[in-house]
């Protein structure tokens, strides 16, 4: 990764997307969820005002730049992700026709999906290839536990907008479900999300799990037979996806520690996954890989009861063993 690059990242290995170049539309926690899995902690405060965050022609050109790094093949996907909701920026449509008329790699859009009962927000992500939203409840109370939405955000817009976008999206819709366990792994749960699905017709229904660090430390993965139950009740356009192992070649990057607060920005990393990294490394190079991390203010280590995790700086968690965070 360039450490000149702010908005894009990657490419980072997915299941669904192959090497995906990330695209970060808008600034660091800039949401209007506020997510008891989300990685990158809580969102305070959540947001709900779709404005120009970042010059989409400085978005633009820093894809242009990446681009020009890879051969072909190199890169399946390109995606609208990161560390916030991406269509919160307004520019988002015209930014995905733009890297369509750049380059022929597919372009995917990851949102939470609630602004989709919008008409323009619809009609902008609809020149993706792919998009995946989210659908963690079949009910408004359970939504409003799970993701804590912006006061407008309800779940009726919510499914609205998904039905609507579904009319008119000739791409593949692929719903996005984060299994709890205890919370929507249940029958009953998971029958009221089946309930909803029916009325979408996705072309694919993922079922992840928060193995990352999560916002809120009693968030649990579901179980082997929660996921089980899962892949039943959710019909047989659902896939269960399993954790990537993210595996950086930081001896081919010319700056590896942002390569890897870019990936931390993102993606925290368990403690263990880092030092694996950073295995093939020499010794004195392996120390201030670690140093130089610890000392650039962006990332940190946080830490529970549980496995510990480099974290953005600006995550805020409430973990088993700290003080409660407000």
């Amino acid at each position: 990764m360039n450490p000149d690059m702010k908005y894009v990242f990657g490419p980072v290995p997915s299941r669904r997307l192959g090497r995906s170049l990330g695209i970060d539309p808008v600034p660091a926690k800039t949401c209007n969820w506020n997510c008891i899995y989300c990685q990158l902690g809580r969102t305070v405060p959540v947001s709900r005002e779709r404005r120009e965050y970042y010059p989409r022609e400085e978005i633009i050109a820093e894809v242009a730049t990446a681009l020009q790094k890879y051969e072909p093949g190199e890169i399946d996907w390109i995606t609208f992700a990161g560390s916030g909701e991406p269509t919160l920026h307004a520019g988002l449509g015209w930014m995905i026709r733009r890297v369509k008329k750049t380059t022929g790699i597919p372009v995917a859009v990851l949102t939470n999906g609630s602004l989709l009962y919008l008409q323009e927000v619809r009609r902008e992500i609809s020149a993706a290839d792919a998009v995946l939203p989210s659908l963690d409840a079949g009910r408004a109370e359970l939504f409003k536990k799970i993701n804590r939405p912006h006061p407008e955000s309800s779940f009726e817009r919510l499914v609205l907008g998904l039905k609507e976008f579904r009319k008119i999206f000739r791409g593949k819709l692929w719903i996005e479900v984060m299994l709890i366990r205890g919370l929507n792994d249940t029958e009953e749960a998971l029958t009221a999300i089946s309930r909803i699905l029916e009325g979408i017709k996705p072309d694919a229904v993922h079922i992840n799990l928060p193995t990352r660090v999560p916002a809120e430390s009693d968030v649990e993965p579901a179980d082997e037979e929660g996921l089980l139950r899962a892949a039943a009740i959710l019909g047989n356009v659902t896939e269960i996806v399993r954790p990537t192992e993210i595996t950086p070649d930081l001896a081919a990057e010319p700056d590896p520690v942002a390569t890897l607060i870019g990936i931390i920005s993102r993606h925290p990393v368990s403690e263990e996954d880092l030092h694996r990294w950073i295995r093939g490394q020499s010794h004195d190079l392996a120390e201030k890989i670690l140093a130089r991390l610890e000392a650039s203010g962006r990332v940190k280590l946080a830490e529970g009861d549980g496995p510990r995790f480099w974290t953005p700086s600006y995550g805020r968690y409430r973990r088993q063993g700290r003080k409660k965070e407000n």
